[in-house]
């Protein structure tokens, strides 16, 4: 399913780029027992140094490396090639997962999300407000990529209409709850704080939270994902994260989140995929408090 513009701020944007894995040349895949060998010694490898002293930006070269060494064993697949005589009308949108949208269906999903970005300025320039005036340090990080891209959005309405065909685009973009998204970035002595002091704040501009599911106890993803509603009905989400779950989710899994979602997937990669989160997340640290925030779900949502 996004850094901070302040100048003490520069040293994490500069981790956040040299951690970029350089994604290798495609290369003929090795045979499977090749395939089981290299990732059994990097798991070795990886279980020894997690008995070594370090934090998780320590780790943070050895974690690229691993995951350039998984796009050299596990090449990214090219879409199929669409059979011939197959071409679908000009005007038809087709997802990566299949799913489509006629000329019509898909000239009525560009004007709903047109309409959708319309209710962002004054979501947004709440969420500076907060950013400005929390008292625990807080920052908004990623902020420039605030609205999801169109061919995610058109994708996920091709999803949702194949099983609601009768729902128009702009009921089924009003439901999705990450169309608009946000990150709080917070230090982890600051971070349970952090989070009631953003809740009120965005609770006293008149937005309603309807779900908080608390990711700190997953062994794969850290940090808590909040639902809202505005007054007049659009949907948003606020992340809440550390610098450290920040960059491991937006530099470090977002590939493999990518891979694991796509259907296509097979489940041996699947397995190292879950293996590299699992590896990646024990190492940052939980800030104190935040396993003791509660989920929250409001009844109708």
């Amino acid at each position: 399913m996004d850094l901070p513009d302040q100048p003490d701020e520069a040293s994490r944007a500069e981790r956040a780029r040299d951690a970029s894995a350089v994604r290798p040349q495609k290369r003929e895949m090795p045979d499977p027992d090749e395939r089981g060998r290299a990732y059994e010694a990097t798991r070795v490898h990886a279980s020894a140094d997690a008995t070594e002293q370090g934090s998780y930006w320590d780790k943070v070269p050895r974690f690229g490396q691993m995951w350039a060494e998984h796009e050299r064993r596990w090449p990214e697949r090219q879409p199929a090639a669409e059979p011939e005589g197959s071409a679908d009308p000009a005007g038809t949108y087709r997802s990566r997962g299949g799913f489509k949208l006629d000329p019509e269906r898909h000239a009525e999903t560009i004007g709903a999300i047109g309409r959708m970005r319309e209710t962002e300025p004054p979501i947004s320039a709440d969420m500076q407000a907060v950013e400005k005036e929390n008292t625990c340090g807080g920052w908004l990080a990623g902020f420039d990529r605030r609205i999801k891209g169109d061919d995610r959005l058109k994708e996920k309405v091709a999803e949702q209409a194949a099983a609601e065909p009768d729902k128009s685009s702009s009921a089924i973009l009003r439901k999705i709850p990450d169309a608009l998204r946000f990150t709080c970035c917070f230090e982890p002595d600051n971070y349970a704080g952090g989070y009631y002091d953003i809740k009120a704040r965005l609770e006293g501009a008149g937005h309603e939270m309807y779900r908080s599911t608390n990711h700190w106890a997953d062994p794969e993803y850290k940090g808590i994902n909040t639902r809202w509603i505005t007054q007049q009905g659009q949907r948003f989400e606020v992340q809440f994260h550390t610098p450290e779950s920040f960059h491991a989710k937006e530099i470090l899994t977002h590939k493999a989140y990518e891979r694991i979602r796509d259907t296509t997937t097979s489940r041996p990669e699947l397995r190292e995929l879950h293996a590299f989160q699992r590896e990646l997340s024990a190492w940052i640290q939980v800030p104190d408090g935040a396993p003791d925030i509660p989920d929250f779900k409001k009844k109708g949502f």
